[in-house]
């Protein structure tokens, strides 16, 4: 999966080249049993955040 925003042209390449990047169906697994294994804690962003873009 590519990365958007970069200043520099390499990674540029690096990040257009990540879209051909094919995974087989065993590694998609391992992916998602390792993120499901992540405990997500805590807000997205700050407490002060959301408020200054109304939400």
């Amino acid at each position: 999966m590519p990365i958007p925003g970069t200043t520099k042209p390499h990674r540029l390449e690096e990040n257009v080249g990540a879209a051909a990047v094919a995974l087989s169906a065993e590694e998609l697994r391992d992916i998602e049993d390792a993120v499901s294994a992540v405990e997500i804690q805590g807000a997205r962003y700050p407490e002060h955040l959301p408020r200054l873009v109304g939400r």
